[in-house]
């Protein structure tokens, strides 16, 4: 069952002056991370209230970063300068959500394990399947996390829900707006390999769930070609970071 977005992978040259940045520009903290030890890549986490988070990823080699999807994608949005590479859903449970999905026809693969070790020597462990195109235009993967440990056990889940960010208070994630060349053909694919439902309102096609809304616009006439829109208890604020253009609004409502 997918419960909503679980995060969204942006492509940096360096995760920690990025989360730097990040911090001074919106006020959203990214107090997590570690690097993905012989896979050439390294990141930083902003974690958000609804237990999605942003994750800042950098490339140190891009040899050992090909061997691996995420990183592969990194590397190409790197490549075009910077931006979302890619983007996950929270399912769980992962195996029986994918033998579903194969069952009716999806050509996404098998669950694959991954994890990353945390700078204080813990490890973090998840599991990802992936259909064969990620990225801005292809559709997302989907992960489940193995819940325990400092980052995924209930005491780190509740400790964020709670965080206050130096924006003044809690951030969650409301929606991702993506501006694709054909949103029908873009949401069939998404309808094709992962299940997801897509609406079409107007010119855009959307899709909810768990609090999260994400929506494909044509490319012509959209504001920027991603838009990740946040909501916290603070003045209203936007500002174009790392390719992606970030909107802060506390009246922006969650879907029912």
């Amino acid at each position: 069952m997918i419960h909503g977005i679980d995060h969204l992978a942006i492509a940096v040259p360096d995760p920690d002056a990025a989360a730097t940045e990040l911090e001074r520009v919106l006020g959203v903290a990214a107090t997590g991370g570690g690097r993905h030890e012989g896979f050439g890549t390294v990141n930083r986490l902003a974690w958000l209230a609804d237990g999605s988070y942003l994750e800042l990823i950098g490339v140190e080699d891009d040899a050992a970063a090909g061997r691996w999807p995420m990183g592969e994608a990194a590397v190409a949005a790197l490549a075009r300068g910077g931006g979302l590479a890619a983007y996950a859903l929270d399912a769980r449970p992962l195996e029986p959500d994918v033998r579903t999905l194969q069952g009716y026809g999806s050509d996404i693969g098998d669950p694959v394990a991954g994890s990353r070790r945390r700078p204080d020597g813990d490890v973090v462990r998840w599991w990802t399947a992936l259909p064969p195109r990620i990225g801005p235009n292809g559709v997302p993967f989907l992960i489940e996390h193995v819940r325990a440990g400092a980052e995924w056990g209930a005491e780190a889940l509740s400790e964020r829900a709670g965080y206050r960010h130096p924006i003044g208070s809690p951030a969650r994630l409301v929606r991702l707006d993506l501006a694709v060349a054909d949103p029908a053909a873009s949401a069939a694919e998404h309808a094709k390999q992962l299940g997801m439902s897509f609406q079409k309102v107007g010119d855009a096609y959307s899709w909810s769930s768990g609090g999260h809304v994400v929506r494909l616009l044509p490319e012509m006439g959209a504001e920027a070609p991603v838009v990740v829109s946040l909501a916290a208890d603070a003045a209203a604020r936007s500002a174009e970071l790392f390719g992606v253009r970030f909107a802060i609004d506390q009246a922006v409502p969650s879907p029912p």
